[in-house]
């Protein structure tokens, strides 16, 4: 048996790629991220009463993986990239229905020309990311604070950001401090492949945030911005 599934809204976010995208949600709070309802889910009447919680529930697909299909072990990351774990035990996006769900603080509901708009902030979806459903988030049920996190029961560590003096002159305009405290929480967290994590090297990556490409070294603990470029629209 099949079933259709249809989204009910796209979210707009810094995240150009999944390079680079937090693993989990929070971990990037200075972001500033939306939810564009649509179709018969793009109503008020549908977001009655959510404004009574701080945060909400986001379920929604990986729609840039559902071709590559599933296997039942993946590589976690925090396991470096080595170790083989079963895919229900992890939060990989490689799954069998491609679907994923985030937490996130809800900000705010804005209604502009027939449009419904809301606000979220310290997601981890990609520009683009087709929504399936919105659900309240209820802390007596929600959080469980026995509750074992396995190999990821603590927060990730995070590496020092500093931004070159050709990065900050690249940097201008009314959003600038914005654009850096998010760059800078981005790359605190090591986007590098899990093999080179605790390791430094030459290489120079870039990742696409905002309307940037944003360019890096790392010489751990230090990760460096050597330039920030317009991307050419």
């Amino acid at each position: 048996m099949t079933y259709h599934i249809e989204p009910i809204g796209t979210v707009r976010s810094p995240y150009k790629e999944k390079f680079a995208v937090p693993r989990q949600p929070g971990l990037v709070p200075s972001a500033h991220c939306e939810v564009i309802l649509q179709g018969m889910a793009n109503s008020l009447e549908a977001v009655r009463g959510i404004e009574q919680f701080s945060h909400i529930w986001l379920l929604f697909l990986f729609d840039q993986n559902l071709e590559a299909g599933w296997r039942p072990t993946v590589r976690p990351p925090r396991l470096g990239g080595n170790e083989r774990i079963g895919v229900f035990a992890s939060r990989a996006s490689f799954r069998p229905n491609g679907i994923g769900m985030s937490a996130v603080k809800l900000k705010g509901i804005r209604h502009h020309n027939g449009q419904v708009i809301i606000d979220i902030g310290g997601t981890d979806l990609v520009d683009g990311t087709p929504i399936i459903d919105i659900k309240p988030y209820i802390p007596y049920s929600d959080s469980l604070p026995d509750a074992l996190g396995g190999f990821a029961s603590e927060q990730p560590p995070t590496l020092d950001v500093k931004f070159s003096p050709n990065a900050q002159q690249q940097l201008l305009g009314k959003q600038a401090d914005y654009h850096r405290d998010v760059i800078t929480e981005v790359l605190a967290q090591d986007p590098r492949p899990a093999y080179k994590k605790g390791k430094s090297d030459n290489k120079t990556y870039a990742v696409n945030l905002f309307d940037f490409n944003v360019q890096f070294t790392v010489a751990e603990p230090i990760i460096t911005v050597v330039s920030i470029d317009t991307l050419v629209q």
